[in-house]
């Protein structure tokens, strides 16, 4: 019998004042975080439509500023067929031609498009629902139970909590403490 372990950061504000403080950073982080993501979604928000016009799903965006420099990648997925170099030129230049004309990035940037790549990153809870019975490789923004890695096999999502069984244990990640999931390729 394996054990179920559910890391919560609401617990810890009766804790010890050390206790505390992580859960205030872990907050704070959040809170930052989010506000990436409002980029990332505005992003999303105007180039959904365009990409599923020529027939492709917007699988994710991620978006860094590294100084002066910045890249946005944008993923595709198609429902039948996968994503080959001519789906990827089509959406550059229409998703380019959009952010262009919108004014989305006040920046200078890179734009990259691909397929998510059998080591695909989860972006949404749809994303995991549909991986169910599949290796990932979660990474967290803070440590839980000294760890900020955990590889195994995605058993469940549950109120925006991610299940991932490891050997005979089974860990509940809350979503926001997720930095990045990604599937663990099978070469059978």
């Amino acid at each position: 019998m394996g054990l179920r372990t559910k890391l919560g950061w609401r617990a810890a504000s009766s804790a010890h004042p050390d206790e505390r403080s992580k859960w205030a950073q872990a907050h704070f982080f959040c809170l930052v975080r989010s506000n990436l993501n409002t980029r990332e979604k505005d992003i999303e928000e105007l180039v959904t439509p365009a990409i599923e016009a020529l027939g492709c799903e917007l699988w994710g965006i991620e978006f860094m500023s590294q100084g002066r420099h910045s890249r946005l990648r944008v993923f595709i997925e198609r429902a039948e067929g996968g994503v080959g170099i001519d789906d990827c030129e089509r959406v550059s230049r229409e998703v380019s031609d959009l952010l262009d004309v919108e004014d989305a990035l006040a920046q200078s940037y890179t734009l990259e498009v691909s397929s998510p790549g059998m080591d695909r990153i989860l972006f949404r809870p749809d994303h995991y629902s549909r991986n169910i019975g599949e290796t990932v490789d979660v990474r967290l923004h803070f440590p839980f139970e000294g760890s900020k890695r955990f590889v195994g096999v995605l058993a469940g999502i549950e109120d925006d909590q991610v299940v991932v069984q490891v050997g005979e244990d089974e860990y509940v990640l809350p979503l926001e403490n997720i930095q990045r999931a990604r599937l663990v390729p099978r070469f059978d």
